[in-house]
């Protein structure tokens, strides 16, 4: 029982060159994707447009095999996202989200399609910031049973957090309820500006009380847990472009734990939070290596 919530979009990707493509996207969507990809039946709490962008989603969805929590189409359009790619592949995001689908989720309506039984939430990215979406959330988090995990990525997208008491106020809160969060250096430069990465991301252990897992890039994954630190190495890949790649370590890292039959009460084992973070590592690496958001199946991981 695994409930990933958030906004659905369309990535508009823009090369360095000006060329234009799309993909279905929204992080907390590619992270369903992932894990249902994994073997790991993901259900998405989301708001998905009749529209034509919406029911390519949904065809998306459907054939990934992921669940829709809220089972009727919604009316409002399809969230876009322009990703501007630099030489390195990495992107720059703007979007246009107010009055969308993916905006208009109300509490009342995300508390009834909650499945009760749910192991695993993952919230996170837009899900924090936009009205009703991040009401939504929160009653979500406070929804779930103590034994749920609860994972949170900020994916922190400045050009829409920055100055957000909405945004503020809602991760203070899912992070008062997170059992890990999940990082990026340009995350971390974000929330705490005026303090080096590991700096914040131990300052962000230490106000969470979570598992927190720092993605720094290509260098290395940092898990940083109230019982101990590690570092764990990158091996280099050829780059793609990284759309996806932070949403499908998340993916991975709960298929991983979930396979290892790991729950709530294992989160204070460093070791296995290690392992589990390695195969994120694979995961993101395959995901790095393919134009868009196409997180990988099991036989392209060598295994069953």
């Amino acid at each position: 029982m695994i409930t990933v919530m958030g906004e659905d979009l369309i990535d508009i990707i823009v090369s360095p060159a000006g060329q234009v493509t799309s993909v279905v996207g929204g992080a907390p969507l590619n992270t369903a994707r992932t894990l249902s990809r994994l073997g790991y039946p993901a259900t998405f709490l989301g708001g998905v447009s009749k529209d034509a962008f919406g029911q390519r989603i949904k065809r998306q969805l459907d054939d990934d095999g992921v669940g829709y929590a809220l089972g009727e189409l919604m009316s409002e359009p399809t969230t876009l996202a322009i990703a501007e790619l630099d030489h390195g592949g990495a992107a720059t995001y703007r979007f246009m989200f107010e009055g969308t689908a993916a905006a208009c989720l109300t509490p009342e309506r995300a508390v009834a399609a909650l499945d009760i039984g749910t192991e695993v939430l993952h919230v996170g990215t837009l899900a924090l910031v936009f009205e009703p979406l991040a009401h939504a959330t929160r009653a979500v988090v406070k929804a779930v049973s103590a034994e749920c995990i609860v994972m949170v990525d900020p994916n922190c997208r400045p050009s829409v957090m920055q100055d957000s008491a909405m945004f503020n106020e809602t991760l203070l809160e899912v992070l008062q309820r997170a059992d890990i969060v999940k990082v990026s250096g340009d995350d971390l430069a974000f929330l705490w500006p005026q303090l080096s990465a590991d700096e914040a991301a131990r300052q962000l252990q230490r106000e969470s009380n979570a598992v927190v897992l720092f993605t720094d890039g290509s260098q290395s994954v940092k898990v940083i847990m109230t019982s101990g630190e590690a570092v764990i190495d990158v091996p280099a890949v050829a780059v793609v472009d990284t759309v996806g790649a932070g949403d499908s370590f998340s993916g991975g890292f709960l298929a991983a734990w979930l396979k290892a039959g790991l729950g709530h009460a294992d989160l204070g084992d460093l070791d296995a939070v290690v392992e589990a973070s390695k195969f994120g590592i694979r995961v993101a690496g395959l995901t790095c290596q393919k134009a868009g958001a196409q997180p990988p199946f099991p036989a392209e991981l060598g295994i069953g």
